[in-house]
């Protein structure tokens, strides 16, 4: 298997067989992101024939042990249906074992894709997506330059969802700073009342650069305190509204780890985050340099 690094890939998927099919990602252009910024990371389709090829070896060498399988780099869903299908069936022969197949998604790239496409893919295997929200707030998102609306992020795990994909959705704490965090966690959260994912994680906002390319294109932006991380997901985990979404907020970023399923343990997270603005002293705050990418 040919990498390109840095590869990047989610928390959940450390055990999956990662499966290049695409190096970089086809938008690339948020401001808080430098994930897919190298020059060697830049956007291309990887040809058909290796993909096939790496599969093939992958299941001569390790048969029956890949579990799962995670197609990489940023947003693989933007490859055409039919050579997704390819790639598919590939994996269901010569990596039988196979259990769940995901991929990022960027919201953009199911507009030219059928819910009748999308539900081809899921039958063959494709049952998982990570969609970066980042913000359901429509001024922010304009802000970080996602490319994405509310509306366009709501169509696409709609989408999702009426396909029988399972839809993992990520927010990002601390990404409107001071002036735009009550609106941050109340629309965030308003997206996630519409859609009802069926997981659903949070990662608090760091700036490799420190945060230079980000002030350029905002210069009044501030970042959070971790009081005022605190208190903006209090104030979105207040307004959520959901009924069986699994909740996870224990990236390595985040301060506080909170591990849930909303709406059963609502009352308990809130506790926890609760308490953690009333006694930042005696809460079990991760320390500083074990925060990271």
């Amino acid at each position: 298997m040919r990498y390109v690094e840095p590869v990047y890939r989610p928390p959940s998927e450390a055990q999956s067989l990662i499966l290049p099919v695409t190096d970089g990602c086809s938008w690339n252009r948020c401001t808080f992101c430098d994930m897919y910024r190298p020059p060697q990371k830049r956007f291309r389709a990887r040809e058909t024939d290796e993909v096939l090829e790496g599969i093939r070896q992958v299941g001569e060498r390790f048969g029956d042990e890949v579990r799962r399988v995670f197609l990489a780099d940023g947003d693989a869903l933007v490859l055409p249906t039919r050579r997704l299908l390819v790639y598919l069936e590939a994996i269901r022969t010569h990596l039988p074992s196979v259990h769940r197949v995901s991929s990022y998604c960027l919201a953009r790239n199911l507009k030219k894709k059928s819910v009748a496409e999308l539900r081809e893919l899921c039958d063959a295997g494709l049952t998982l997506a990570y969609l970066g929200a980042e913000s359901g707030d429509d001024a922010l998102l304009e802000r970080i330059d996602k490319g994405e609306t509310f509306e366009s992020t709501r169509e696409a795990l709609d989408k999702l969802g009426e396909a029988g994909i399972r839809r993992s959705v990520m927010i990002i704490n601390g990404l409107g700073g001071e002036s735009l965090s009550d609106q941050h966690a109340d629309n965030s959260a308003r997206l996630m009342n519409a859609t009802q994912p069926d997981y659903l994680s949070t990662l608090v906002l760091m700036l490799n650069d420190g945060g230079a390319r980000y002030r350029a294109s905002w210069p009044e932006w501030s970042p959070l305190s971790p009081d005022g991380l605190f208190r903006e997901m209090e104030r979105f985990l207040s307004a959520l509204e959901l009924r069986q979404t699994i909740f996870r907020a224990d990236h390595s970023s985040n301060w506080l780890v909170l591990k849930g399923t909303l709406g059963a343990d609502k009352e308990r997270l809130l506790a926890q985050v609760r308490s953690a603005i009333e006694r930042p002293d005696a809460a079990p705050l991760r320390a500083a340099w074990t925060r990271g990418l």
